[in-house]
């Protein structure tokens, strides 16, 4: 699969032809001699193919072969959490011919769930830019009598261990929103973790699971059907696909608050000169019609932040989660 890959991006190189060659003096000129980029670009993405994240990082490669002139190719790489890709890339040569698709996972929460993390989100790599965030939003069964953030914390408060709360696995953010809420709302309510979305929302809409937070995408349409009700995003905003839908602070539950996100990465003692050149470049296929469309269409909210804005937001939510996972007790052997 991965040299279908890359004979697509061959392929998509040659058709760039003279675009790529017009762009030869945007090049960066690096100090040792030589320009970047003159060959391929791996972008490792450590999850599997078809998901949210991939989708984002196939957008983002897209365009970013067509300005850079050169092909981008896109090499799942999952398992372990997303721990093993994110190791290979912070092993890799810091040349900016390896990026990462940086996630909450394996930039906010794995240092504060694994004993022995491999790597070090902080020291072993260059943050570029933050691409996008994947909102959260609360969904519950039709079959609990609640239609509110504060009617279900009331209804769980009458019934200490009775309401049981999905997610898509043990340390995830879906996970950790619901102890946020837990610890915020001072409910005893139980977690039963499962492995992805799917099985999770099956559960949920048979009503083995009373309620979870979940990405907007495969919720969507069992809200629309009326086969699960929303009740708030997990967000500091509102989101703008579904603006009509309260945050947690308006209704009631401040502070609780998660995402998904994507931002992309490069190994630490990557030249000062590639990154910024990257991140401008970034900067402006964020900002592509097309791109922010596709983006909203599957869910995610396009949230650029540049790279030293994007380090300090990293910083923020790893702080931020380390919080509830000592308080929760949430740990991966």
């Amino acid at each position: 699969m991965m040299v279908d890959h890359i004979r697509r991006s061959l392929v998509m190189a040659a058709l760039l032809g003279v675009s790529g060659l017009a762009r030869a003096a945007d090049r960066v000129t690096l100090p040792g001699g030589g320009s970047y980029p003159d060959h391929l670009i791996r972008f490792v993405v450590p999850l599997p193919a078809g998901g949210g994240a991939d989708i984002v990082a196939r957008l983002i490669a897209q365009q970013l072969s067509q300005d850079l002139g050169q092909p981008v190719v896109i090499e799942n790489r999952p398992g372990g959490g997303t721990v093993i890709g994110a190791e290979a890339v912070a092993r890799s040569r810091p040349d900016g011919y390896t990026l990462l698709l940086g996630t909450a996972t394996t930039h906010a929460t794995n240092i504060s769930l694994y004993e022995n993390l491999p790597y070090d989100p902080v020291t072993d790599f260059e943050p570029i830019a933050l691409v996008a965030v994947l909102p959260l939003i609360l969904v519950i069964n039709p079959s609990v009598p609640v239609n509110s953030l504060q009617e279900l914390i009331e209804y769980a408060r009458k019934r200490p261990g009775k309401l049981n709360f999905a997610s898509t696995g043990n340390g995830s953010s879906i996970h950790l929103a619901g102890e946020m809420l837990k610890m915020v709302a001072g409910i005893d309510i139980v977690h039963v973790p499962y492995k992805g979305a799917t099985p999770a929302l099956t559960d949920l809409l048979g009503g083995q699971v009373q309620f979870m937070f979940t990405t907007i995408p495969p919720a969507l349409p069992h809200v629309k059907a009326g086969k699960l009700k929303a009740l708030c995003v997990a967000n500091a905003k509102r989101s703008s696909i579904l603006p009509d839908l309260p945050t947690t602070a308006e209704a009631g539950a401040p502070g609780v608050e998660a995402s998904s996100w994507n931002g992309v990465l490069a190994p630490a003692r990557t030249p000062p000169e590639i990154v910024g050149m990257l991140d401008k470049r970034i900067a402006k296929v964020m900002q592509v019609p097309e791109i922010v469309s596709k983006l909203n269409a599957g869910g995610t909210e396009p949230s650029y932040l540049p790279a030293r804005e994007f380090a300090r937001f990293i910083s923020d939510e790893t702080a931020r989660y380390a919080k509830v996972i000592k308080t929760a007790h949430v740990h991966i052997n």
